[in-house]
């Protein structure tokens, strides 16, 4: 740590980012999280933009033309961010609430460099510099997906048809069905089983998605387990946004597709993921690396894998731990369930049945059927915060007010 807070005026812009994302950053050795990621690429933006390039023809950065050499502390100040400014609101086409996000990541670091002695003021932060950012788009959050009564009913009946008739169409297969056969349509169940369970669970718990799959830039996020549920109390341990683990529950209509699904699958042990990948990639690499560890050769890796319609059949019955499909593929599963169903969307920028909108769908019920205090302990929020993302509620029903109370007048 150099205390001198001069000579670090001198360093070149990018050999602060380091510390700054892992202080930024998730897990050990601050490596992980998604703030870090984009973070990460925000900066090294900047950072090409101060060197001359990125940005338009005629721009050659913040150096003089007659220094060689790469930006340094000393050449910040609140024009440059102003500049930096202009050249997100204007150079490169970013929808408005976009390029308020990008500034934050470079007013968010500039106010770390001011802690860290790199900076004398938070330059970002001036009126001036923040003056060509634009304006608010007005985007409220009602604007927001949220899945509608009719969506939820419409998703949840599809998933929970489609997974009792392929879960009936593998218990009663006769004793003489070939066992390939067998194997797939028990893996024909399976799926279909857990897009339900899936289904269920993000359209009503209100988990929010993250809390509940794998996120590959977090390992601390490795997706809900058999053993954080439990289906007798109604509740799930999950890994919050707030950075700690907490009971979240699990209302009447997602335990029995739960229940249903457990008893399909028979995990070998309670650390399974609940929700695994069915990536036929993903999980052929995983038994084979399984096998190759037990001093499996080659052809006896491939002759076990032949006795198995799908790896993932095989990865259960040895206990080979899959990793849990990721918030990615929640995504790509949702939009192909959405299409199968035939679902009536209309949003600007989801053509299908996002996952946030489940949460937010189920925040809009709470909010109309028990007001804001009991909708925020639900969706573990602030109450303040509930409020101002589902403002357009209480808008709308003081609406209702006025209009009654107008009648009454009026009559």
């Amino acid at each position: 740590m150099i205390d001198d807070r001069s000579s670090q005026s001198e360093y070149a812009l990018d050999d602060s980012f380091e510390r700054y994302l892992q202080d930024k950053g998730k897990g050990r050795g601050g490596d992980g999280g998604n703030y870090r990621r984009n973070a990460a690429r925000e900066l090294e933006r900047f950072s090409e933009w101060a060197a001359g390039d990125r940005g338009g023809d005629d721009w050659t950065g913040i150096v003089s033309d007659n220094v060689d050499r790469d930006p340094t502390f000393d050449d910040l100040d609140e024009r440059v961010f102003r500049e930096y400014a202009r050249h997100l609101a204007g150079d490169r086409g970013l929808k408005q609430n976009t390029v308020q996000t990008y500034y934050r990541y470079i007013s968010a670091w500039c106010g770390w460099c001011v802690n860290e002695g790199y900076l004398e003021a938070h330059y970002a932060q001036r009126a001036s510099a923040m003056a060509p950012l634009p304006e608010d788009d007005g985007r409220k959050p009602g604007d927001q997906q949220a899945w509608t009564s009719e969506q939820r009913h419409a998703l949840t009946r599809h998933v929970d048809e489609r997974a009792r008739d392929a879960v009936e169409a593998y218990t009663t297969l006769s004793e003489d069905t070939d066992h390939p056969d067998k194997q797939r349509a028990r893996y024909v169940a399976l799926k279909a089983a857990r897009d339900r369970a899936l289904v269920f669970v993000l359209a009503y718990t209100a988990v929010r998605v993250g809390e509940l799959l794998r996120d590959p830039n977090d390992p601390r996020r490795r997706g809900v387990r058999w053993e954080d549920l439990s289906l007798e109390d109604g509740s799930m341990d999950v890994y919050r946004k707030k950075q700690q683990w907490d009971a979240a529950s699990l209302p009447d209509p997602v335990i029995s597709p739960l229940r249903s699904y457990r008893r399909l699958m028979d995990p070998p042990t309670e650390r399974w993921p609940v929700f695994p990948t069915f990536d036929q990639r993903t999980l052929a690499g995983l038994v084979q690396d399984e096998l190759a560890d037990r001093g499996e050769r080659l052809e006896a890796i491939t002759e076990r894998r032949e006795e198995y319609a799908r790896d993932l059949l095989l990865a259960l019955d040895e206990d080979f731990r899959p990793p849990s499909i990721t918030t990615d593929g929640a995504r790509s599963i949702l939009q192909r369930l959405s299409d199968d169903a035939e679902i009536d969307i209309d949003h600007p920028k989801h053509d299908y049945l996002a996952p946030h909108g489940g949460r937010r769908g189920m925040g809009e019920v709470l909010v109309r059927a028990f007001g804001y205090t009991v909708a925020a302990r639900y969706l573990d929020n602030s109450e303040e915060m509930v409020r101002e993302r589902y403002s357009h509620i209480e808008a709308g029903e003081l609406g209702d007010v006025a209009t009654e109370a107008l009648e009454e007048i009026d009559r």
